[in-house]
């Protein structure tokens, strides 16, 4: 009915501003609508100086917009361009790996062309066999040695939650003989293993996984056990192995010389690794080193986390990967050169602070960081003092500091 008394009524002629409004070729609005339009007729009419002016800003507001249009086209252009050639990049050296490196490993992995392809990063598909293959199996532990390192530990976490175990873990000291207590303490850690990506939550597709590599590994060392940092470096070999593969990797990681001294805590031998980064912090950034000494700032404030995690914690996920990639080719000397790389790269921000903001910056390093340049800076770090490379200068520090005062490392010539 109402629908009816609207249409019986008559229209009212439009007003002569509602047909100008009509006839324009689109609506107008927000400040386009100020600077086109006549003023409303209660209102003065605008000067026809600043009806020009006003066409005049919209018309450079118009050219602005398109200049941002353009500039942002050929962005997202320039993008595409250039993930196509990073996906056809990533596409060849997949097939260099699979059809020339892998089938003839022995003989070309330490070739020149391997190397120079071996730093621009390995492909994800392959890396997992390249990084076993890198690090090799000086232990001999075979799937089947897993299989009974696993059998083993799940018989403990059933003693453990069955309370068979009591008397056992009274003995807070953790023994040698009896590290496998440390089983318990794998549990609180795996929650915090990248807490981000939600894979080993518990709940998540990973979380037995790590779980059954870290207790199998607990028992399989069990003068070592589980120590804080461990999770971080099984979780990342997870993400590239198979179970059984992965834990054979991270067994002879962590049976390196550096890895072993840093998770035992050998006080004496990490000391020695902190004055060997000396030599070298001193060799290729003096400016920095001056400022680190002059604030007391010793390497195990921050070197500590980046060995303990293989910069895994530390650094972003994909970033860290690549990190990996050369420290399978170059052992542990890489684990420093990459130390003093990212000291390089912040050197100039580094130089502005004091002991508490360097050591937050360290502790937290930023989490774009810009993998090429991040690369260079490594590239630029020499690893060579006094015509002495890494392992010669370590081995010297061992001979002449086996009993060192425990305590902050200094430089000794």
């Amino acid at each position: 009915m109402e629908y009816e008394e609207e249409a019986g009524r008559p229209h009212k002629p439009l007003s002569p501003k509602q047909n100008v409004r009509k006839n324009l070729d689109f609506e107008p609005l927000s400040t386009t609508a100020l600077i086109l339009e006549d003023r409303p007729a209660n209102l003065p009419a605008k000067p026809a100086e600043e009806a020009q002016k006003h066409r005049q800003e919209y018309e450079e507001m118009v050219v602005q917009a398109k200049k941002r249009e353009i500039k942002e086209a050929q962005r997202r252009k320039k993008q595409q361009e250039e993930r196509c050639r990073l996906e056809e990049s990533i596409g060849n050296a997949v097939l260099v790996w699979n059809n020339e490196i892998l089938p003839n490993w022995e003989t070309m992995w330490c070739s020149r062309k391997v190397r120079e392809l071996w730093w621009q990063g390995i492909p994800p598909s392959v890396r997992g066999k390249v990084w076993s293959l890198a690090i090799g199996n000086e232990l001999n532990i075979t799937h089947e040695l897993y299989d009974i390192c696993l059998a083993r530990a799940k018989e403990k976490w059933r003693s453990l939650s069955a309370g068979a175990s009591e008397a056992e873990n009274e003995d807070t000291s953790f023994s040698a003989a009896d590290r496998e207590a440390s089983l318990e303490l794998i549990k609180l850690d795996i929650s915090r293993t990248f807490p981000n990506l939600c894979i080993f939550q518990q709940g998540g597709p990973y979380h037995d996984m790590l779980h059954s590599i870290l207790g199998a590994y607990t028992c399989y060392r069990p003068d070592v056990g589980y120590v804080q940092g461990m999770s971080f470096i099984a979780a990342v070999l997870i993400l590239n192995l198979d179970t059984a593969d992965a834990f054979i990797a991270f067994s002879n990681l962590l049976n390196k010389p550096c890895q072993m001294a840093f998770f035992r805590v050998d006080h004496g031998l990490m000391l020695t690794y902190f004055a060997a980064f000396e030599v070298f912090f001193e060799e290729n950034l003096p400016k920095l080193f001056a400022h680190f000494k002059k604030h007391n700032l010793t390497p195990d404030i921050y070197l500590i986390d980046w060995i303990f995690t293989l910069y895994s914690k530390s650094l972003p996920l994909d970033l860290a990967c690549r990190i990996w990639d050369v420290f399978c080719r170059d052992g542990e000397e890489f684990l420093f050169r990459t130390a003093l790389g990212i000291l390089k790269l912040f050197e100039d921000i580094l130089t502005k602070m004091d002991f508490i903001h360097i050591a937050q910056f360290l502790t937290k390093l930023p989490e774009d960081l810009p993998s090429e340049e991040f690369f260079t800076s490594i590239a630029a770090i020499q690893m060579q003092s006094r015509n002495k490379k890494w392992a010669q200068v370590l081995l010297a520090l061992q001979k002449d500091n086996r009993d060192m005062e425990r305590g902050s490392p200094s430089l000794r010539h």
